[in-house]
């Protein structure tokens, strides 16, 4: 192959090294830091600036310099000693060396001209076994060309032979090493916004779409999950038209706030869905919604509270049953009161069947607003009394939410909650607001 033939400066003055003189050094391994010799490495020294300055002290970098003519590795050890360079320099002679060598190594310098490898085929080779490390390439004057095409296949940069010192060695391995730990950061954080973006996606597609088509009431709706840049929760709601004049209302909350407990979620909104398209009887839907929580959950302490409501539009009634869950509020008549529905047993605690309560509407303006317990479970102007029922009612019972749109009174409500309590809510809020009439 080519000689590596440098400009050698000492001293101001210009001479040529005599590299058979130092051959011997390349046998007498320094021992780095007191440590013992390993055979086949040159460990630069950490020499004071020379004539071109040191570079900024930083951390320490093992170089693995692949070249199979000792005196061209010899120059390269020197130009290192001529800067403050902090580097470790080890050397092989061939590929197949290179390769029980580059285990742990920042960055390889490779020459091109390899008795095992010619060209591009040895850089292919050697970013597959240094996945990890950066890559230079050394080629000769003739070959200019061919470093820009190495660049092209993966090296991070190309260094001409005869046209470096000691400070542009130093600067481009160290370069070259900064380069590829942002190319590999660059590469792990596009996975991560890929995963994020599929996950958003996923979260988004299991959000429910209300299943009605009657324009004689209007349904808006409110979710938040508590759990931070989360889009799905513990806490559920789902609206399914299975008659012209039936329409059913769900309104669910999965203690906890972890992935499981959303995932839980989906799986108890999916099979009240489907129970309801089915046509199973109003009063068998919540035994066999318990039934699904109980099999499909991870621990014996998680439990569900529930809503339901079967609205029968043409007789002006509702059919109301509470698992443990909070009671809907009526709005009608300019007043607000909670339902009367007598609370059951949480789901998932012990197998038995709510008890039903018959809600009539006197009017045909009304609103049937159904909530989970987050809304409710914010602090009073920071004390230890909470909002809950009788305080989200007085807010509903306000005067100045008669100017708030039907559609943005959900909002209003967790806006004027979070106001009260201080600060965010801590938990999952999930909202039903269904109106006929004027609502009100």
């Amino acid at each position: 192959m080519r000689p590596f033939v440098l400009a050698w400066i000492a001293h101001g003055a210009r001479k040529e090294p005599d590299i058979t003189s130092e051959l011997p050094r390349l046998a007498a391994v320094t021992r780095p830091h007191g440590g013992s010799s390993v055979p086949g490495s040159v460990v630069v020294p950490r020499a004071g600036a020379g004539l071109h300055g040191g570079l900024p002290p930083g951390e320490r970098l093992r170089v693995l310099l692949v070249e199979d003519d000792e005196g061209d590795a010899f120059l390269v050890g020197e130009l290192l000693a001529e800067t403050n360079s902090m580097i470790d320099l080890l050397v092989a002679t061939s590929l197949s060396e290179a390769r029980q060598r580059v285990m742990g190594v920042d960055c390889v310098l490779l020459d091109l001209g390899l008795p095992d490898a010619q060209g591009l085929d040895g850089l292919r080779r050697v970013l597959e076994m240094a996945s990890g490390a950066a890559v230079c390439v050394l080629t000769g004057r003739s070959d200019e060309h061919l470093g820009i095409v190495a660049v092209a296949e993966g090296a991070q940069d190309y260094l001409v032979k005869g046209q470096v010192d000691g400070v542009l060695l130093t600067r481009a391995l160290r370069y070259a090493v900064e380069r590829k730990r942002a190319d590999e950061n660059a590469r792990r954080l596009r996975e991560v916004e890929l995963r994020q973006a599929e996950s958003a996606r996923l979260e988004r597609g299991l959000l429910p779409q209300p299943l009605m088509t009657t324009d004689e009431v209007a349904v808006h709706t409110f979710y938040r999950p508590g759990r931070h840049a989360a889009l799905i929760g513990g806490d559920f709601y789902d609206v399914v038209q299975t008659r012209p004049d039936r329409i059913d209302l769900i309104v669910g909350d999965v203690c906890g706030h972890g992935v499981d407990e959303a995932a839980l979620g989906v799986e108890l909104r999916v099979a009240w869905r489907a129970l309801v398209l089915a046509g199973v009887p109003d009063d068998e839907v919540l035994p066999a919604l318990e039934q699904v929580l109980m099999s499909e959950r991870r621990l014996q302490e998680i439990f569900a509270t529930v809503a339901t409501a079967r609205l029968d539009l043409a007789s002006a009634r509702a059919t109301v049953r509470l698992a443990g869950h909070p009671p809907p509020l009526l709005l009608s008549g300019g007043k607000v009161a909670p339902v009367p529905a007598k609370g059951g047993l949480l789901l998932g605690v012990r197998p038995r069947r709510p008890v039903a309560f018959d809600l009539e509407f006197d009017t045909d303006d009304w609103s049937l607003l159904m909530y989970t317990d987050g809304l409710i479970e914010g602090r009073v102007d920071g004390g230890d009394e909470r909002l809950d029922v009788p305080g989200l009612t007085d807010l509903l019972a306000d005067p100045a939410n008669r100017a708030v749109p039907l559609a943005e009174l959900p909002a209003w409500l967790v806006g004027r909650a979070e106001q009260i309590n201080g600060g965010p809510l801590a938990d999952d809020v999930a909202m039903l607001l269904v109106t006929r009439g004027g609502g009100r």
